[in-house]
């Protein structure tokens, strides 16, 4: 789950890292650096994204029974025959369950030169079976705060340059402020309003493999994995905000089906209720 010098967006996507590489001092985020292992079923949320079933190259987030959510840079120039959602497994080489992908919407405002609108929906072919291992993270509507504690969770390489883990990877780290993100990538990247970022030391942080999954506060999701300096370079890495694209995500899903905002909504209420 680190970083190294250069700016990516975090995905192993051949496609989209090749969009960027290190030379221009961005890349995506694959891994996470400086984290321990997750216990298994931590984070019955996480989804691998895999070419043909087999080769992890993004990470993901359950949302209801047949929506994942990821990042527009993961699937970007993809078509959904050639992936295949993995749930339900802490481990890359065993276990977990296959779906294949029916379709997705990459967010239609995404700008692949500065990494803006990095969001996409998901959608399966069959229903994922929810319980244990395998269960849907709520999301955020609500401001995450400076200095507030965020889980990061990936298979993104624990060192860079480096190989992805076996094991699903976990980091806490801190909430920073906008305008200290801003400052920090002033001449790397723009930082954006619809972003949200994270911190926690130099040797601590997403990689490559990391990009589209999870950063949770207190089990609800409030970023996608989006882009960072590779990796863990004491940089703050780059999130796509998910309360700034809640009325997206909800007009997605409505479009595709009603009972997707249902779900969606009723586990909502059994939470709150």
């Amino acid at each position: 789950m680190s970083m190294g010098s250069g700016r990516f967006a975090i995905s192993e996507n051949s496609v989209s890292a090749a969009l960027f590489d290190s030379e221009d001092g961005r890349d995506e985020l694959d891994r996470i650096v400086g984290g321990t292992k997750a216990p298994n079923g931590s984070a019955p949320y996480q989804v691998s994204l895999r070419w043909f079933g087999v080769r992890h190259f993004c990470g993901a987030s359950i949302i209801t029974s047949r929506v994942i959510l990821t990042a527009a840079h993961c699937v970007d120039r993809m078509k959904p025959q050639y992936f295949m959602a993995i749930v339900g497994t802490n481990q890359l080489r065993s276990g977990g369950t296959p779906y294949p992908i029916r379709k997705f919407v990459r967010h239609e405002d995404y700008d692949d030169q500065v990494i803006k609108n990095d969001i996409a929906v998901l959608f399966t072919l069959m229903e994922m079976r929810l319980g244990g291992d395998v269960d849907a993270v709520e999301l955020n509507h609500e401001p995450v705060m400076p200095g507030e504690k965020l889980l990061l969770t990936g298979w993104g390489t624990t060192s860079y340059p480096g190989k992805a883990p076996n094991d699903l990877m976990m980091l806490e780290l801190n909430a920073i402020s906008l305008e200290d993100c801003q400052e920090a990538h002033k001449n790397i990247n723009p930082v954006f309003d619809s972003q949200i970022c994270a911190l926690t030391k130099e040797g601590e942080g997403a990689c490559h493999g990391d990009s589209g999954g999870p950063l949770v506060r207190e089990g609800r999701q409030v970023g996608v994995v989006s882009w960072g300096i590779p990796c863990a370079k004491g940089k703050p890495d780059v999130y796509t905000k998910v309360e700034s694209f809640m009325d997206w995500i909800e007009k997605t899903l409505a479009n595709d089906n009603a009972d997707h905002i249902k779900e969606l909504n009723m586990r909502k209420s059994n939470r709150h209720g």
